[in-house]
C-alpha cells in the first residue's frame, strides 16, 4: 500500500479470515475507516478487535449473507443510511466445494460469489459514485480460465458436480465479466473496477471441497498474507488507479480467459443478473 488511507471509507466482505481478514487488517493499520460485511458478528469480532487495538483506522460489523438476496439489501440499506461515500468496495467473500443452492433458488457458487456481489455493488452504486476515483475490488481466481462458458438455465438449479469445482470456476469467470462490464457502466463516472486472482492460498474458502480433492489442492499453496496482496495493490496503488476493468495476478495486469474477454457474454451476463435480483444501477 502507498498512500495515506485516513479517512476513506473501505468496505470489504468476507473479512472475518484468510485474505479478507489480512486485507482489512492492512487496510486499518493505514487508517482506513472499515465496513465488514459478513455473515457472523461472532466471527467477525476478533478482526474489530484487532484493529481497534492497533489503535489506526476504525471498522464496523454489517451483516451479510450473499447467498440471500434479502440479507443483501439489508446490508447495502444499512450502508447507505451512513451516507458516507465509499472510496473502495473489496468483494472478497466467497465459497468453493459446497453443492446445492442459495436461499433464492440458484446454484450456490454462482449465487453466493457472483449475484450476491452484483447486487450488492448496483445497490451501493451512488454511494461509489459520489467518492470519486472510487475503487470496486472483484477477488476472482485462476479457475476462470476452466470454466467452458455460463450456462443460465444450469445457475437456476442445484450444483450438478460431484466436486463443486466446475460451478466454482464459472461463479469466477462470471466475477472477471462483471469487472470487465462494470468498467464499461461506471468507469465513465470516475469509479474503476479491477479483478484479480491473489494466488492460490490455504484458506477456509476450500474447507467443503471434498478431502481428497482438497489436500491435492493445498499442496504448494501460499499464505493469506502473500494472497492479499494483489488486492491491496488494486485497492491502493497509485499505480493503477487509472486502470478500468483489467485482470491482474501477483500485482500484474494478466490476460484472461479468452471467454472473460467476450464484451457480448458479460452483457449477457449483466442482464441476467439484472433478471435475477430486479436490480440495475441507478441512473445518475
Amino acid at each position: 500500500m502507498a498512500t495515506d488511507l485516513a479517512g476513506r471509507v473501505i468496505v470489504v466482505t468476507g473479512a472475518t479470515s484468510g485474505i479478507g481478514r489480512v486485507t482489512a487488517e492492512r487496510l486499518a493499520a493505514r487508517g482506513a475507516s472499515l465496513v465488514l460485511a459478513c455473515r457472523s458478528e461472532a466471527r467477525t469480532q476478533p478482526v474489530l478487535d484487532a484493529i481497534t487495538a492497533a489503535g489506526t483506522g476504525d471498522a464496523r460489523f454489517v451483516p451479510l449473507d450473499l447467498g440471500d438476496l434479502a440479507s443483501v439489501r439489508s446490508c447495502a440499506a444499512t450502508i447507505d443510511a451512513t451516507g458516507r461515500a465509499i472510496d473502495v468496495l473489496v468483494n472478497n467473500a466467497g465459497l468453493a466445494g459446497r453443492r446445492g443452492t442459495t436461499k433464492d433458488g440458484f446454484e450456490v457458487a454462482f449465487g453466493t460469489n457472483h449475484l450476491g456481489h452484483f447486487l450488492l455493488t448496483v445497490l451501493l452504486a451512488p454511494r461509489l459514485r459520489a467518492a470519486g476515483g472510487a475503487r470496486i475490488v472483484n477477488v476472482s481466481s485462476r479457475g476462470h480460465y476452466r470454466a467452458k462458458g455460463i450456462d443460465f438455465e444450469a445457475v437456476r438449479r442445484p450444483t450438478r458436480s460431484w466436486s463443486g469445482v466446475p460451478e466454482y470456476n464459472v461463479s469466477k469467470l462470471a466475477n472477471v465479466l462483471f469487472t470487465r462490464e462494470l468498467s464499461r457502466r461506471m468507469g465513465p463516472s470516475g469509479v474503476h473496477s479491477y479483478a484479480l486472482h491473489p494466488g492460490v492460498v490455504a484458506s477456509d474458502v476450500w474447507r467443503r471441497v471434498p478431502a481428497p480433492v482438497r489436500l491435492v489442492m493445498k499442496l504448494g499453496m501460499i499464505s493469506n498474507e502473500e494472497g492479499a496482496k494483489t488486492t491491496l495493490h488494486c485497492a491502493t496503488s497509485p499505480d493503477v488507479a487509472d486502470h478500468d476493468g483489467r485482470y491482474y495476478e501477483r500485482c500484474q495486469v494478466k490476460e484472461p480467459s479468452p471467454l472473460a474477454s467476450d464484451a457480448a457474454l458479460a452483457r449477457s451476463l449483466w442482464e441476467k443478473s439484472v433478471e435475477f435480483t430486479g436490480a440495475d444501477l441507478p441512473r445518475r
